[in-house]
């Protein structure tokens, strides 16, 4: 059947099948996932629509709430839940693309491996990278969620999985979902306290970073270690 006889929202996925998953555009491609538009507007125009709130920008997107995407005429339940699956499917795949081997020579390289997993959420959580003596990465973990200054960081359980993964150094990493770089001084305490935890087994605690959407700030490029 030709495009032109298709319903303008089947149209997107005629495109797909014709030219490839590439040539959609992001509006193209979010109307896919809702389906279908409203009685005003047709996918595309109710996905331009929605995009263009966030600025067209899908990290922005993935911050909005069931609620806020009901807020749009034609959004129900189902459709804020589809859009919020497929963000956080990109958002899994991208964790998974992480070699398993990743060197950390410097906090821009944490900062890689980490973004993924802290920079959109909406709540602190606290996750740590184990190292070996070559600075590869053995294995990530996250430890709390609710913030720092809502669950008490374990540091008996931070340094027993870096003792069962045998590793030599520690980079630990917390998100500011408030967009603010500034380390608060349980932060600054919480970190002391892990380093000298760190020294008496002798795991060094080369970096505690802290992650906001789109930067992060580095206690040892800071001298805060």
């Amino acid at each position: 059947m030709a495009i032109k006889f298709l319903a303008e929202d089947d149209r997107p996925r005629e495109k797909f099948l014709q030219k490839g998953k590439s040539s959609l555009s992001d509006s193209e491609l979010l109307a896919i996932i809702m389906g279908s538009g409203n009685k005003d507007e047709n996918a595309i125009e109710l996905a331009r629509k929605i995009l263009s709130s966030v600025n067209n920008n899908w990290h922005q997107l993935s911050l909005l709430s069931v609620k806020d995407l009901m807020k749009f005429k034609g959004i129900g339940v189902t459709k804020a839940i589809s859009i919020i699956s497929a963000l956080e499917i990109g958002r899994r795949r991208a964790i998974q693309e992480i070699p398993e081997k990743t060197i950390i020579g410097n906090s821009h390289d944490a900062y890689m491996v980490l973004k993924n997993q802290l920079s959109d959420l909406r709540t602190e959580e606290f996750w740590a990278v184990f190292l070996n003596n070559n600075n590869k990465v053995i294995h990530i973990s996250q430890l709390t969620q609710g913030g720092i200054s809502q669950s008490i960081v374990d540091v008996r359980i931070l340094y027993k999985t870096a003792l069962d993964h045998f590793s030599t150094g520690v980079i630990i990493a917390h998100n500011h979902p408030s967009g603010s770089l500034r380390p608060s001084r349980e932060d600054i305490n919480i970190t002391q306290k892990i380093k000298e935890a760190g020294n008496t087994l002798s795991i060094q605690l080369l970096d505690h970073i802290i992650i906001t959407q789109d930067s992060y700030f580095s206690f040892s490029d800071e001298g805060l270690l």
